[in-house]
């Protein structure tokens, strides 16, 4: 009746309780009906008798059946077996799974061989992992253990005190350590602030076009996203001030908006800032590629003109170094701060301390600045080839501002292109890239398309132009 593999990687005491257990609910064994002795059972499957003993114990221990000293172990009598299940059948879902109204997650996987425009990330090729490693190392070996337990759910001190300095000197934040809330990644950042600050059937406006995975951080609970257009100046916040919904947020991306890469206006942050203070609506200001200002000196963000305790600041350090290093901060009000840390304990009780220990040490021996220059450097002379090639391949198509910040280009496509199909063809061709759709709050089809490039070398950008240019024909 039962059978072994050793090739499997499930233990064999392990194997012979699912093999009786579904002999139960299947109906082949009867409640009541005797096994056979544990002798017996060794010799018929080629087992130590202890192996035998070790699934009997595990059966009796879990309630399936009844050993009697000196008497045969029989099936449990008073189990309510169903009996329909089939020996072999192929096990399914076996209850509802709502549909998920994100859209993000088509931004993470791309097929292998692929070669991906779509991402905004930064190439990791680029990091020194060895000296993240011995960093680490260190950062374990001084604790003596202590980094391995749970830290302090704002995140270690070190690296909240070295950010918080960098944070006062180059971007013009006043805020110590007591100010900052380490989270892993600035996604984790958003889902914290949803859950502190929305319920379902909130409101929040949200950029449009805009970065769709920030804002599925709040529509995946309920609230809603109230589109508010992006131009040349960026949010309209002009049109803002016309909406009477009650707004529980306002979600943007001033420095390098995301995906077009423009700048809010001057004129824009101070009425956007007076916006918030008399409608006493938090600004959540995403600001994510403040290292990668290509031309002229990065803006200050809105959180250093903050006056009124409206701006909440998201930042990280994964696209600083690599993406897969998933560290980003939280600058926010004490009141905030102190919810976030309530709500935090909740999701994921503390971030890795070790991680966070060793990226303290390099912020504080410059090799963050010192990669995040080099890095930039590198970017720079790779956007500067994807603008040569996309003018020289695809200049009768595609228009496009240069863009002074960020890893991504935003362009503009002929009305004579269907931007979507032209999406699908470059797939097929080994070359993938969003069309604008993919960033509009509402799935409205828009005329433009964006291209990440910082993750690209430049043979892979070369050739990612050729099969772009292959599948448009």
């Amino acid at each position: 009746m039962f059978t072994l593999d050793r090739r499997s990687h499930v233990a064999l005491p392990q194997q012979l309780v699912q093999q009786v257990v579904l002999a139960i609910r299947s109906g082949a064994l009867k409640p009541g009906a005797a096994l056979a002795g544990t002798r017996t059972l060794a010799d018929e499957l080629g087992v130590h008798r202890n192996t035998v003993n070790a699934a009997i114990d595990e059966l009796a221990a879990q309630g399936w059946v009844e050993k009697r000293h000196g008497r045969a172990t029989r099936v449990t009598t008073t189990l309510p077996i169903p009996h329909d299940v089939e020996a072999g059948a192929t096990r399914g879902l076996g209850f509802g799974v709502r549909p998920w109204p994100g859209s993000s997650r088509a931004f993470e996987a791309v097929p292998k061989g692929v070669l991906d425009f779509s991402s905004g990330l930064p190439d990791p090729r680029l990091f020194d992992a060895t000296a993240l490693a011995r960093a680490y190392r260190r950062s374990l070996r001084h604790s003596k253990g202590r980094l391995l337990g749970f830290g302090h759910p704002a995140g270690d001190e070190r690296l909240r005190r070295a950010l918080a300095a960098q944070l006062s000197a180059r971007r013009g934040i006043p805020c110590t350590e007591d100010d900052v809330v380490i989270t892993r990644g600035s996604q984790l950042a958003m889902h914290l602030l949803a859950l502190a600050l929305t319920r379902p059937g909130d409101t929040i406006a949200v950029e449009s076009p805009g970065y769709p995975s920030y804002r599925d951080a709040f529509t995946c609970l309920g609230v809603r996203a109230l589109a508010i257009s992006v131009d040349d100046e960026g949010l309209d916040v002009e049109k803002l001030a016309t909406v009477k919904t009650p707004l529980r947020a306002v979600l943007l991306t001033p420095n390098t908006q995301d995906p077009t890469t423009v700048t809010l206006s001057a004129r824009r942050r101070l009425a956007l800032l007076e916006f918030a203070r008399r409608r006493r609506v938090p600004l959540l200001e995403l600001d994510t590629d403040f290292e990668f200002t290509f031309e002229g000196p990065a803006g200050l963000p809105l959180a250093s003109q903050d006056r009124a305790g409206v701006v909440v600041y998201v930042g990280t350090l994964s696209k600083a170094l690599a993406p897969g290093l998933r560290t980003g901060f939280v600058v926010a009000p004490k009141e905030l701060r102190d919810t976030l840390l309530a709500v935090r304990g909740q999701v994921d009780r503390t971030g890795d301390a070790g991680l966070e220990r060793a990226l303290a040490e390099m912020l504080e021996d410059g090799e963050v600045q010192r990669h995040s220059l080099k890095a930039r450097r590198v970017f720079l002379e790779r956007r500067d080839l994807l603008l040569e090639l996309l003018r020289r391949e695809l200049g009768d198509v595609l228009s496009f501002e240069v863009p002074r910040g960020g890893l991504g280009l935003w362009a503009t496509v002929s009305r004579s292109v269907d931007v979507e199909a032209w999406a699908a063809r470059a797939l097929n061709h080994g070359v993938r890239f969003f069309p604008g759709s993919a960033f509009s709050p509402t799935g409205r089809k828009l005329h433009a398309l964006r291209l990440g490039f910082a993750h690209l070398n430049e043979t892979e950008l070369v050739e990612a132009v050729r099969r772009l240019v292959r599948a448009r024909a």
